[in-house]
């Protein structure tokens, strides 16, 4: 309870930093990533829809039969498509897009409020450079795969799917491989916030050591 109770304090303490370094995080991340479409096309885009994301999902949620299949339909709704669109091809192909999805938005979002809590955290705790470097690199680690796996990226080549693993298709990896390694997505998303929540109780139980023994100290003093 007392390590809750930290955690709830650091909350309270810093909760605008957490959000402005979540929006920070989920609209960096869109840049980032229409950034690196560009240079890894060496294009600009040439055009962009706006899609009713309240509207479709309102119609996901009445048309779905069950309430399992809701979250992960909902996940892949878009909100705007900005990419590159080749028209040689009748009425256009599009080459590559960045697809803005607000669930995976809002995943990001949680994702630097989570990353604001522990370098809060970090800030406060007493530990040596060792240990703060490890826990600084796990937070870091954390945080790359779980943004890694909410990219939103599409390329007519990876089938033009919206998908973490268009990244990988880019940088070099085959697209085979690519798209075989598309199913471990969850898993390394839960694994990064897992780790990222250990980190958080970690250094909120290091805390609550800490204020017990110097209560201890002056007790004795």
């Amino acid at each position: 309870m007392m390590v809750l109770s930290t955690i709830g304090q650091a909350v309270r303490q810093d909760w605008r930093r957490m959000v402005l370094t979540g929006l920070m995080f989920a609209v960096l991340m869109q840049v980032l990533m229409m950034i690196a479409l560009m240079v890894r096309f060496q294009a600009l885009p040439n055009y962009w829809i706006g899609y009713d994301w309240i509207g479709n999902v309102i119609h996901i949620v009445k048309s779905t039969p069950s309430w399992r299949d809701v979250l992960p339909i909902v996940n892949q709704e878009w909100l705007i498509e900005i990419g590159k669109m080749n028209y040689d091809y009748g009425m256009g192909v599009s080459e590559w897009s960045l697809n803005v999805v607000p669930i995976r938005m809002m995943v990001l979002f949680v994702l630097g409020a989570l990353v604001a809590l522990c370098l809060s955290l970090l800030r406060a705790d007493k530990c040596d450079a060792k240990t703060g470097t490890t826990l600084r690199a796990t937070t870091g680690i954390s945080a790359v795969l779980i943004a890694m796996t909410n990219a939103t990226m599409s390329w007519v080549v990876c089938c033009a799917a919206p998908s973490w693993v268009v990244g990988l298709a880019m940088l070099g990896l085959g697209v085979s491989t690519s798209l075989a390694l598309e199913t471990m997505g969850p898993a390394l998303n839960l694994a990064g916030f897992g780790l990222l929540i250990c980190t958080v109780v970690l250094l909120a139980w290091r805390k609550t050591r800490t204020s017990k023994s110097l209560s201890g100290n002056l007790k004795h003093a």
